[in-house]
């Protein structure tokens, strides 16, 4: 069967002497393994179409398995993004953390709207961390494990008044009453609070220019940083690298 899609590159390996398989993310069949055959010769008209963080059309052959690429097309090569160290770090991140949540037949609309829309915001130099950390959100509330931050887990009262402390690994905040439920529960500032509830509520898609001190850019990572290990509990080679550029300061 002959399929015609749109897609970004979100992993792509080396099969045999000449050729290329990539994973896609696309619009509107979730993840597509494709063989590319003769993509790492040097005058290859597919060469492009394999790069990491590519989006284009894909035209490919396949009954079951891994298809074959027919044609393709670039829409955005997104090459500022393999250019630049810090932005291909993130990059990688989002890919490789949409790549091991994303099921090969999941309906991947709304994943492939929110990688291309962090991928964007990444080209256009906005916070990576900051972006990070809302597609970290999206993420999770894909999968299911959206966090509850409006009121606390256990009890169900709001507490606007009083410090609330966050438990990645109950799923939510915890009021002052409640934190013995979770003794390790994060406390934040009422500011890291309120964007974390934001990021609930916005879509990567409408992100506009967020300013954030590094305090709470500290914060919001940390936080998010122990949803993700609690909840989906991945152990990535990307966010490994991240981890190493942060504690270098690059």
């Amino acid at each position: 069967m002959l399929y015609r899609v749109e897609g970004i590159v979100i992993r792509s390996m080396d099969y045999g002497e000449g050729n290329k398989i990539v994973t896609l993310c696309t619009e509107s069949g979730g993840k597509a393994g494709v063989l590319v055959r003769g993509a790492k010769k040097p005058k290859s008209r597919h060469a492009a179409l394999v790069q990491p963080f590519t989006y284009g059309q894909y035209v490919y052959f396949r009954n079951t398995g891994l298809g074959t690429l027919n044609a393709g097309e670039i829409i955005e090569s997104n090459h500022e993004l393999r250019e630049d160290l810090v932005k291909a770090a993130y990059a990688s991140y989002a890919c490789e953390l949409l790549d091991r949540v994303l099921q090969d037949e999941e309906t991947g609309a709304f994943w492939f709207k929110q990688l291309k829309a962090c991928l964007q915001a990444l080209k256009e130099d906005k916070d990576p961390a900051v972006i990070i950390s809302l597609y970290e959100m999206k993420i999770l509330q894909a999968a299911g494990y959206g966090p509850q931050l409006l009121e606390c887990i256990s009890c169900n009262h709001e507490r606007p008044d009083e410090q609330l402390f966050i438990s990645p690994r109950l799923g939510g905040v915890l009021c002052r009453a409640c934190k013995h439920f979770d003794p390790p529960a994060i406390a934040v500032s009422a500011k890291t609070l309120k964007l974390l509830r934001l990021f609930v509520q916005l879509d990567l898609q409408r992100l506009g220019n967020i300013s954030v001190s590094e305090s709470t850019r500290n914060e919001i990572t940390k936080v998010m940083r122990a949803f993700m290990d609690h909840q989906l509990g991945l152990h990535l080679k990307s966010r490994s690298f991240l981890d190493q550029m942060e504690k270098y300061g690059i």
